[in-house]
């Protein structure tokens, strides 16, 4: 008997301790799990160690409440200009209800799935195809506002929603390659003939600026010359009158005019002339260079020398 009592006592404590691991429920972070009670909702487990009643309470699978990434088929979608292209999207999912989650719809994910869906033909029945092309974050913005307001009783959140792909048919892809192509080709030419300009434009700038520097360059060559000529006859000219006035002060004899008479002769007969006249009487040559000594003090050497030249022509004819 007492052996019988025994595995008795070992079978109950058995049990107790089964029952009393099965009444032991860890939730892990970011998890959540159903508590019902013979069939009828209890209550929520989030993270940490709880008890339940065995064989009374049943607890659903452990739910996620992290960000879920649903990653749907290419859907066939027509644009309102009767072009057909697939269309893959990405929707962002949050649990923030588990209650609403497990009791608010059959299958959440294969209901969103499909909710994307018609939205998404909904949304890009409406655009043509290059807008639906250039829109991608008016759609994304417009998608995900629907699926958030239509989830919202099933608790689940809709963090966003973005346009994976859009694959527009061959014939269209083939087309909008071509109008791209010609498009570069357009801005290549725009800025080959716009560079040509500029190129132009600076070199008609640099030659104008060339002659305008050597116009002034030239007008300053011809300004200093005139100036240099000017203090040369200036010079040339103070050099005379100090010599004539030399001449005057010492009241030359006439033995100095006869030499600068003879001298005078001489620049004659060095000079081009052809014919040159002699007078006959030479002898009375210092006396015609005396006459014209009022004119060497008054006009200068030079003039003074064509003088007598001059008069020495009269006197012969």
């Amino acid at each position: 008997m007492e052996t019988i009592w025994i595995i008795v006592i070992a079978v109950i404590a058995v049990i107790l301790l089964i029952t009393l691991l099965m009444s032991i429920k860890i939730v892990r972070q970011a998890n959540a799990v159903l508590v019902e009670r013979l069939g009828k909702y209890r209550k929520t487990l989030e993270t940490g160690v709880h008890m339940v009643i065995p064989f009374i309470d049943r607890c659903s699978p452990r739910i996620s409440l992290k960000e879920i990434v649903a990653d749907f088929d290419p859907q066939s979608v027509i644009t309102k200009d009767n072009v057909t292209m697939q269309i893959d999207t990405v929707v962002y999912i949050q649990v923030t209800d588990p209650k609403l989650y497990a009791y608010g719809v059959e299958h959440p994910m294969r209901a969103i799935e499909n909710l994307t869906a018609t939205t998404l033909r909904n949304i890009v029945g409406e655009m043509e195809l290059d807008e639906t092309l250039t829109s991608r974050d008016t759609v994304n913005v417009k998608m995900r506002a629907i699926l958030d307001e239509a989830t919202d009783p099933w608790g689940i959140k809709i963090n966003r929603v973005e346009l994976k792909n859009i694959l527009p048919p061959r014939d269209i892809q083939d087309a909008m390659e071509k109008q791209m192509r010609a498009e570069r080709e357009r801005r290549e030419q725009i800025l080959k003939a716009e560079g040509e300009k500029k190129s132009s434009i600076l070199v008609a700038e640099g030659e104008k600026q060339a002659q305008i520097l050597r116009a002034e360059a030239d007008k300053a060559t011809k300004i200093l010359q005139a100036e240099a000529r000017k203090a040369e006859l200036i010079a040339q000219a103070e050099g005379e009158q100090t010599a004539i006035e030399l001449i005057k002060k010492a009241d030359p004899s006439a033995q100095y005019l006869t030499l600068q008479g003879f001298e005078a002769l001489k620049k004659l007969a060095d000079g081009r002339a052809t014919k040159i006249i002699v007078p006959s009487d030479i002898q009375n040559i210092a006396g015609l260079l005396a006459s014209m000594t009022e004119v060497v003090k008054s006009e200068g050497a030079p003039q003074a020398t064509t003088t007598v030249a001059k008069t020495t022509t009269t006197k012969k004819s």
